[in-house]
């Protein structure tokens, strides 16, 4: 029993060891991931859906603390039995602060507070589209190899301004704040986009990391 006893002291204290010195060495290490959004929602015959593709660089600043920013695309678009009814083209901007926690010798949770940017209009109207919002997520962070990672987030909780400025007529300017698992669709916003939803970016995101 004691043998038992000492070996499986041995055994914790080298995982331990072993996600210290995870930890350790990611300080001064830089990281580049692509996150990938996607969320569909159909009624009958119509169907509405948004894509992001979010690639993000940054660095450790310390051994859990990361700072970085992402430049990345979103698509909105509205179908119907009659074709496209509507398609928006959206650019964003992110800034970003990652705190990340050691689970075990591989895997990492970590907390995100975002500043998205997005900018872009609807193809069709020509209708404007500016957000500015601040992000609180949370994910899991699996390192496959030891400079490479899988990452899983999903949006906490969330701020956003959105102005809407059509060609013809007066700027409309919507507000939201969302939390996990609450919906809240402005009507005039979800007509004007076709359906899309005032937080313009995905709840649920996946994508991979690369450290060097």
């Amino acid at each position: 029993m004691k043998k038992i006893v000492t070996l499986v002291g041995v055994v914790i204290m080298g995982l331990t060891a072993k996600a210290q010195d995870s930890t350790q060495g990611l300080k001064g290490a830089w990281f580049v991931t692509s996150q990938f959004g996607y969320q569909q929602t159909k009624t009958a015959d119509a169907k509405n859906t948004t894509l992001s593709v979010l690639p993000i660089v940054g660095t450790f600043v310390t051994p859990s603390v990361a700072v970085g920013a992402a430049v990345g695309y979103i698509n909105i678009k509205a179908d119907s039995d009659a074709g496209t009814a509507a398609k928006t083209d959206l650019i964003v901007a992110q800034p970003l602060v990652r705190k990340y926690w050691n689970i075990a010798s591989s895997l990492y949770f970590f907390g995100q507070v975002a500043v998205p940017i997005i900018t872009g209009k609807e193809k069709e109207s020509e209708l404007k589209v500016n957000q500015v919002g601040v992000s609180l997520s949370g994910g899991l962070d699996y390192f496959v190899t030891k400079n490479f990672s899988v990452e899983f987030s999903y949006d906490l909780a969330n701020f956003t301004s959105t102005t809407i400025d059509p060609k013809t007529g007066d700027k409309t300017t919507v507000t939201n704040f969302g939390l996990a698992h609450v919906a809240n669709v402005d009507p005039f916003y979800n007509t004007a986009l076709a359906g899309s939803n005032p937080n313009l970016t995905s709840p649920i995101s996946v994508g991979f990391k690369f450290v060097f």
